[in-house]
């Protein structure tokens, strides 16, 4: 059911941020209905742009009076659809908090939700810090959607993933009080981790104002090498061997063979041999500040790499080169969106498992005549799934498709993983969650959003099961 709201109600928004900043024509609404999931397009009945904390404590405060739903919308690069108003309502778009503020003493920055990814990622490179969550959307993602979904990226296999960098949190509640989560120290045990529960909540728990992040310092050097294989499950297979031999790489990445041809033919510019058999790729990073040291990584990693049936590997000798294949890497998904239509799961096994979980999901297409192009983060076990339309018809697109995605999720958690590494849950893939839990776990979750949000007017919909 799509809210209605009066013209006094859209008066009050007026009054709280200026006229300037509300938007209720339908172009700006349907601009700020969809994200990249799939075709989804849910317009807000409005569309808010607060500048400051204050403000939007007094959209959420009036908002909670009228029960009006409300969701949080950042860089709408996100692919689980958590940025949709499912339900109408507020579209609150936090675009004008862009500020960075960069504490070189304590390796500590200050970051407002709005700042892009590879913004801050430049601005702390500019002080000699490093930023390492990676997204292949970092060009144009958030930070507060990064922090929203727990955002990974390439380098999450060595660095960690974007909780690992968050220290404390400024938060408007569902109900308009303001807190901070946490303190900006690097260690905490004073009472319960709001700062850990409200990344990930997917915009579901607090509309985040600003974020304290760790930084490090950065590394100077790093190699970079393309590994064909004639067998994609031994690409697979390869990634938990490389680990075995006490290599961590800084990137370990995982391209179907689909993956790198239709990407080859979406960008302009780039130009990689690849021999005919060759099924898969493995691109991998070395990176620290001793050339020594990451020579002969990588002559540890050719050594494992031999044992496998492997093409040439392709040594990326200059910045160009490097370059070229990671704009093939962060293309991928792109390519894929722009061959068909398609759903993309985001699937997580550890590492060791990824060969049967490629294998698996091979066996479910052929089961219900679907295709896939899968690609991912392979160093620690992330495997995007892209299942490619193609020329199925669109009654089998909506009956079958569902099934093999359930059982592409049963075989996951069959391996110890589970839905989602890095994408969220939010409205697409909420009726899978009873896959990784049980209803008394939901109940728990579900609870811990009652009690942050009484009146389940932030980001309604999403992440919990239509049933529950």
């Amino acid at each position: 059911m799509q809210v209605i709201l009066s013209d006094a109600l859209i008066e009050s928004l007026v009054n709280i941020t200026g006229k300037n900043f509300v938007f209720t024509d339908e172009e700006t609404r349907l601009h700020y209905g969809h994200d990249e999931t799939e075709d989804y397009n849910f317009p807000p009945t409005v569309v808010v742009k607060p500048g400051t904390t204050e403000e939007v404590s007094s959209i959420m405060k009036l908002a909670n009076q009228y029960n009006i739903p409300v969701v949080p919308i950042g860089g709408r690069t996100g692919l689980s659809g958590g940025a949709l108003s499912i339900h109408g309502g507020i579209g609150l778009s936090m675009e004008r908090f862009t500020k960075i503020e960069i504490d070189e003493r304590n390796l500590q920055a200050i970051v407002e939700p709005a700042v892009v990814t590879q913004v801050f990622q430049e601005a702390v490179l500019e002080k000699g810090l490093f930023y390492p969550p990676d997204p292949s959307s970092r060009g144009s993602c958030t930070i507060g959607g990064n922090v929203a979904e727990n955002a990974g990226g390439a380098r999450a296999v060595k660095y960690g993933v974007t909780k690992d960098y968050v220290l404390n949190l400024e938060v408007v509640l569902p109900t308009g009080e303001v807190i901070w989560t946490g303190a900006n120290t690097l260690k905490n045990a004073t009472g319960y981790n709001l700062t850990q529960l409200m990344v990930g909540s997917e915009g579901t728990l607090g509309i985040i104002t600003k974020i304290v992040m760790k930084l490090l310092p950065k590394n100077n050097h790093n190699m970079l090498m393309l590994v064909p294989f004639f067998k994609a499950e031994q690409a697979c297979e390869a990634v938990a061997a490389i680990f075995r031999a006490g290599i961590v790489p800084s990137a370990l990445e995982f391209m179907e063979r689909d993956a790198i041809d239709w990407t080859l033919r979406y960008i302009d510019g780039v130009n990689i041999p690849i021999g005919d058999a060759v099924q898969a790729h493995l691109l991998i990073e070395v990176d620290g500040n001793y050339p020594d040291v990451l020579f002969s990584e990588a002559e540890k990693i050719t050594e494992v790499l031999e044992s496998f049936d492997i093409d040439e590997i392709l040594f990326a000798d200059t910045e160009e080169q490097k370059n070229a294949l990671w704009k093939i890497r962060r293309a991928v998904g792109e390519a894929v969106k722009s061959n068909s239509v398609y759903k993309e799961e985001d699937t997580v096994v550890p590492r060791y498992e990824l060969p049967a979980l490629l294998k698996g999901i091979k066996e479910i297409g052929n089961k219900y005549g679907f295709s896939s192009v899968c690609y991912g983060h392979a160093g620690d076990g992330n495997l995007h799934v892209n299942i490619v339309k193609g020329d199925m018809t669109d009654e089998k697109w909506q009956t079958e498709i569902p099934k093999g995605i359930r059982e592409i999720f049963e075989l996951t958690v069959s391996l110890k993983g589970t839905l989602s590494g890095e994408h969220g849950i939010g409205f697409v893939q909420k009726n899978f969650m009873d896959i990784a839990f049980s209803n008394q776990h939901l109940q728990l979750m579900k609870s811990i959003k009652h009690l942050f949000d009484p009146n389940n007017i932030l980001n309604p919909g999403k992440i919990f099961p239509d049933n529950l």
